[in-house]
């Protein structure tokens, strides 16, 4: 029997909707992010269990101080090769997306997508990782292939879905896959990386190997179902894999607190899952190299995962068919308290004596030049806009090992169909 009690006295329900603090025209203030000293966060053990440090899930794991100075424990201690390498690598990045950028808006492909003022987060990590470990990707991680020596004009074939197109046109522009790089298929589909990266971690150990995978996905997307179950295959089987959520701030047009950022950080979400957790400041690749190397140690001596979230900014829009000046302010990017990657990066080793301004500029120079050249050969195999560039019989390849009879009759058909058509 149901009592009908008296509710006069309670208040009414109300529901939250996030709003991002600042929207086109407002006057940007980032004084409320905190940004910890550099070198104050203490490094655990590797072999310290993840429930012992959990306050790494919180903070911000810093190197580089103000002034350009590496310092504190998470000190990689590099030497100047590998740093200039490392600087080379993120100025590249930074080139490659400029001139990709541009033949999109020539006509030349259909979509691109820059990383501007992420590219610490790809360059640092596939730094410190192994060749042979397999990287399972998001849409703005091109870095893992530039810092491993891949074709630039086999990525630009990629792109213009020409003749040379290792995918044969069938990905959207940007979506790579390179086996030899270690590389897995970049989807559109949001986090289905990460169940596959667990998938494969899981069977590197099943098989006794010593390589690990490494994920990447944007903030928004650990809202995906995909995210809570590898997370939870990860924790039961102690996979070898490491998570990194880049909080870029935004989603397309809708700002981290969707996902959950006002209640908490992205990497605290490791926490409830029992597993090692660290909080990094996304622009400062000695960060974000020492992070991974130190994960990469965990996963290799069996501790099991590590999630790490990757603080930084989105510059740019989301892809060339996004307006952000629709939906935040102008600015943001100015503004943004954790500075420019590669600026960074750069004061630092100035500060060690190992570069200067006047080599830097020859370097940008240098880099644009070689992308150009890059361009020039990939267009020699067609652009997006010069119509099919692969023959149509392989629309029905690449899905069977061996092809079946109904696939190879409608393949048959559909010649015999265009010969007819004079096609």
């Amino acid at each position: 029997m149901s009592v009908e009690r008296d509710r006069s006295n309670l208040p009414p329900l109300s529901l939250h909707v996030p709003e991002p603090k600042f929207r086109p025209g407002d006057a940007v203030d980032f004084t409320e992010i905190e940004v910890p000293p550099a070198g104050a966060q203490r490094r655990p053990d590797t072999a310290e269990k993840a429930d012992q440090f959990h306050d790494l899930a919180y903070t911000l794991v810093r190197v580089l101080d103000d002034q350009g100075n590496a310092v504190g424990p998470w000190d990689p201690k590099l030497d100047p090769d590998t740093l200039r390498k490392m600087l080379r690598s993120m100025a590249l990045v930074r080139a490659f997306d400029e001139r990709m950028f541009r033949a999109q808006r020539q006509g030349k492909t259909s979509f691109y997508m820059k990383s501007s003022g992420e590219e610490a987060v790809s360059v640092g990590a596939a730094t410190a990782l192994d060749y042979e470990d397999m990287c399972f990707p998001s849409y703005r991680q091109q870095g893992i292939l530039l810092t491993r020596g891949w074709s630039l004009v086999d990525m630009m074939n990629q792109i213009y879905s020409n003749k040379g197109d290792r995918l044969q046109g069938r990905q959207l522009p940007i979506m790579y896959s390179v086996k030899e790089a270690g590389f897995f298929s970049i989807s559109g589909n949001l986090t289905t990386q990460y169940p596959q990266a667990v998938g494969w971690a899981m069977a590197s150990a099943a098989k006794g190997d010593s390589r690990i995978a490494a994920t990447w996905c944007g903030e928004g997307s650990t809202a995906e179902g995909d995210f809570h179950s590898a997370l939870t295959f990860a924790t039961v089987y102690r996979a070898p894999v490491i998570f990194n959520v880049v909080n870029n701030q935004w989603a397309i047009s809708s700002f981290s607190g969707f996902a959950g950022a006002e209640a908490t950080t992205f990497a605290a979400r490791a926490i409830g899952y029992g597993i090692a957790g660290l909080r990094v400041d996304g622009n400062d690749i000695l960060a974000v190299y020492a992070a991974t190397q130190w994960a990469a140690e965990r996963a290799r001596t069996n501790q099991g995962p590590t999630l790490i979230e990757h603080f930084t900014y989105r510059v740019e829009g989301h892809s060339t068919s996004d307006d952000p000046t629709a939906y935040r302010s102008a600015g943001e990017p100015s503004a943004w308290p954790l500075g420019d990657p590669v600026v960074r990066l750069k004061q630092h080793l100035i500060a060690l004596g190992e570069w200067d301004e006047e080599r830097h500029a020859a370097q940008d120079l240098e880099l644009a030049e070689m992308v150009k050249a890059a361009q020039k050969e990939a267009e020699k195999n067609g652009i997006l806009g010069h119509g099919m560039h692969q023959p149509f019989e392989t629309m029905f390849e690449g899905v069977f090992e061996e092809t079946p009879w109904h696939l190879k009759e409608q393949a048959k058909q559909m010649l015999d169909e265009q010969k007819a058509a004079g096609l």
